[in-house]
């Protein structure tokens, strides 16, 4: 069972503070690949799983889908998406995505941002994406990078001369991390960069693009506060393609 850390009020709260829950997708500097990687969504199906405060389910409806249908854990995180109002084309749904069965080829489209490294088994769940995909649904989705989620201690430190570093260790020993971020004792789980790819591949997708978030000159520009970002991805962002079993 997925943890529910978001319903943790003290969590919740500092949550709502970051700029990506302010703003919305605007607010999140991966947005605009992962907006490429959607590609069009006019009269599509979509499921966003891990759906949050509900802003990618508004931002499909108003790119033209006609059915947006929207997961997550968190009451709280609903609560906020349903508070945007009433849309008779968007349904939210309470449930764990490590538990969830979906519906057979019911979507165009499966969308999901920085949740899967919250579940604890990621098979499944690419499983069940795989399965409620039409054929040649696309399959959209980021998590934490590898690189950041499997330190043990994964805090930014400083060498001796004062250089600013990403301590990486445990690469290769997936599975549950426990950090402090936002409140203490949240849980993620560790997946390297090449088991993603082996899941999707196994399970029966084609990848069709993949991309290793840091942020752009154009980026630094903006912030120059996150100059020592670009010493590790932060997010990894995949696209993946259902094919007919026959093909």
């Amino acid at each position: 069972m997925a943890q529910n850390i978001y319903d943790n009020q003290e969590f919740f709260n500092e949550y709502c503070k970051l700029a990506r829950s302010e703003k919305g997708l605007p607010g999140a500097p991966e947005w605009p690949y992962l907006q490429a990687m959607v590609q069009d969504v006019r009269d599509l199906t979509v499921l966003d799983l891990g759906c949050g405060f509900g802003w990618f389910c508004r931002w499909a409806k108003q790119a033209g889908a006609t059915r947006v249908h929207g997961i997550d854990i968190s009451q709280n995180m609903l609560s906020r998406a349903l508070a945007a109002g009433p849309d008779p084309a968007i349904t939210y749904e309470v449930g764990d995505l490590d538990q969830v069965n979906l519906p057979v080829e019911s979507f165009h489209i499966v969308y999901s941002s920085l949740t899967i490294h919250y579940l604890e088994d990621t098979r499944r769940f690419f499983d069940q994406v795989y399965r409620t995909l039409i054929p040649h649904g696309r399959f959209v989705f980021s998590v934490e990078h590898p690189i950041v989620t499997a330190p043990t201690d994964p805090t930014w430190k400083k060498n001796s001369d004062g250089q600013v570093f990403w301590p990486l260790n445990a690469y290769s020993q997936e599975g549950p991390r426990t950090t402090d971020w936002l409140a203490k004792g949240v849980r993620k789980y560790h997946t390297t960069l090449e088991t993603y790819v082996a899941l999707l591949l196994d399970g029966g997708f084609i990848l069709k693009g993949i991309k290793e978030w840091m942020p752009s000159d154009e980026d630094l520009r903006d912030h120059p506060e996150w100059a020592h970002k670009r010493h590790r991805p932060a997010f990894l962002l995949i696209a993946a393609q259902k094919v007919n079993s026959a093909e």
